[in-house]
C-alpha cells in the first residue's frame, strides 16, 4: 500500500526530526489571494513604496501568510489525523520573506502525552520555515492531539516541554533598515504611535464578517492545509467541516487594522489558543488588550504587546472568561503576540 493515512500518536518518536515535503515557491498572486480572503490592509505589506519609504528593499509578503505556508507544509506529518490544534508558543518572525522566496519546513518532536482515556495524545512540535538559503524565517512551537491507531498500544513516558510564557522584548527579531523615523501616518491610516497605547488599553476593532465555507476551504487549499476535519463532512459527528484556526487568526488581525493600522509587522507569538470551534455562517469580530510596551534598536521602532481576541454571535467586547475562569464560549481566539509600531 503506497497511500499514507498520516501517523498516528503512537508513531511520534521524543526527539526526532521531520523534514515536510513538498517546498512552496511564494508569488505575488498569494498575496492578493490572502487580501482577497481577509480584509488585511496594513500598508507595509501592501505598497513597496511605503514599505520603502520604511527602509525595506520592497514590501515583504504578509507575516501570517508565511505561517499559513510554513503550518500546511506541517499538517500532513503532525495534525492529518489530529482531533484538534490546542495552542502555540515560543513563535518568532526571523526574516522577511519576498515574492519570489522558496519556503521549506521541517519539524522537531519536542514533548509527547498519552491522554488518560488511551485513545489520543498530544504531540508537541517545533516547527520552522527555511528559506531556498537555508535561513529560518519563522518558528513556533505548537501541540496537537492526535488519534490513536492502536489503543492497546504502550506509549512512551509522558514529557510535556517547559515552555516560555512570552517571547522576551531583546529576542524580538526587528528586519534590518527598518527606520520610521518618517513614518507617513496619512498613508498608513492612523496617527496613532508607540505613546498612545497604554498598558491595560482595551480597542474594539468594531466590525465583523461572516466566514462561508467557499472561502474557508479555498484558502486552507491555497495553504496546501490537508487536515480532514477541514473538507470532509464525514469526520466529525455533526457533518460541519470545522474552520481553520489560522483563518481565524488571519481574520481576526485583519479586523484588527481598525485601531490598530500602525502595528505594521507580527514579530512574536507568545502564545495562543483555539477556544472553541468556528464554523460556517459564524460572524467574526475582535477586540485586542494593550499587554506590554518595549522600545527596539531600531530608529522610530517600537514594540506592542497585544491579547487579540475574536469572538462570534456578536457576544459584547471584551468578554473573555466566566466566573469560574474559562473561556467564554463565544470566544474562538484568544492569541498573545507582540508588534512593530512607529515611535
Amino acid at each position: 500500500m503506497k497511500a499514507n493515512a498520516g501517523r498516528f500518536f503512537e508513531d511520534y518518536r521524543l526527539g526526532e526530526t521531520i523534514r515536510h515535503a513538498v517546498p512552496r515557491t511564494i508569488s505575488g498572486g498569494e498575496r492578493a489571494l490572502y487580501h482577497a480572503f481577509y480584509p488585511a490592509r496594513h500598508a507595509i505589506s501592501s505598497s513597496d513604496e511605503f514599505a520603502r519609504a520604511c527602509g525595506l528593499v520592497s514590501s515583504p509578503i504578509d507575516e501570517l501568510l508565511v505561517f499559513h505556508v510554513v503550518f500546511g507544509k506541517t499538517v500532513p506529518d503532525i495534525s492529518l489525523n489530529a482531533v484538534a490544534n490546542l495552542g502555540y508558543a515560543e513563535g518568532r518572525w526571523l526574516g522577511l520573506v519576498y515574492a519570489g522566496d522558496t519556503l521549506r519546513a521541517e519539524s522537531t518532536v519536542i514533548g509527547l502525552k498519552e491522554n488518560s482515556n488511551g485513545t489520543s495524545g498530544v504531540v508537541y512540535v517545533r516547527s520552522r520555515g527555511i528559506n531556498q538559503y537555508g535561513a529560518a524565517v519563522i518558528e513556533y512551537v505548537r501541540w496537537v492531539m492526535v488519534k490513536k491507531r492502536n489503543f492497546a498500544a504502550v506509549t512512551s513516558e509522558a514529557i510535556v516541554p517547559d515552555l516560555a510564557k512570552v517571547v522576551t522584548a531583546d529576542r524580538l527579531f526587528v528586519p534590518a533598515g527598518l527606520d520610521f523615523t518618517d513614518y507617513d501616518f496619512d498613508l498608513a491610516g492612523e496617527p496613532y504611535r508607540w505613546d498612545d497605547y497604554k498598558v491595560g488599553d482595551m480597542i474594539d476593532h468594531v466590525d465583523g464578517v461572516t466566514i462561508e465555507d467557499a472561502e474557508h476551504m479555498l484558502a486552507t487549499r491555497v495553504w496546501q492545509n490537508t487536515s480532514k476535519v477541514h473538507f470532509d463532512v464525514g469526520r466529525r459527528d455533526d457533518g460541519r467541516r470545522l474552520i481553520y484556526g489560522g483563518h481565524v487568526i488571519s481574520l481576526a488581525r485583519a479586523l484588527s487594522f481598525n485601531g490598530l493600522a500602525n502595528a505594521q509587522r507580527i514579530v512574536a507569538l507568545n502564545g495562543g489558543v483555539h477556544t472553541n470551534p468556528c464554523f460556517a455562517g459564524d460572524t467574526v469580530r475582535a477586540w485586542s488588550e494593550v499587554l506590554d510596551k518595549a522600545e527596539t534598536l531600531a530608529p522610530g521602532v517600537g514594540a506592542l504587546r497585544l491579547r487579540l481576541v475574536a469572538v462570534k454571535k456578536g457576544v459584547a467586547p471584551f468578554r473573555l472568561r466566566d466566573e469560574a475562569g474559562k473561556h467564554m464560549p463565544e470566544v474562538l481566539l484568544d492569541l498573545d503576540y507582540w508588534v512593530l509600531v512607529p515611535l
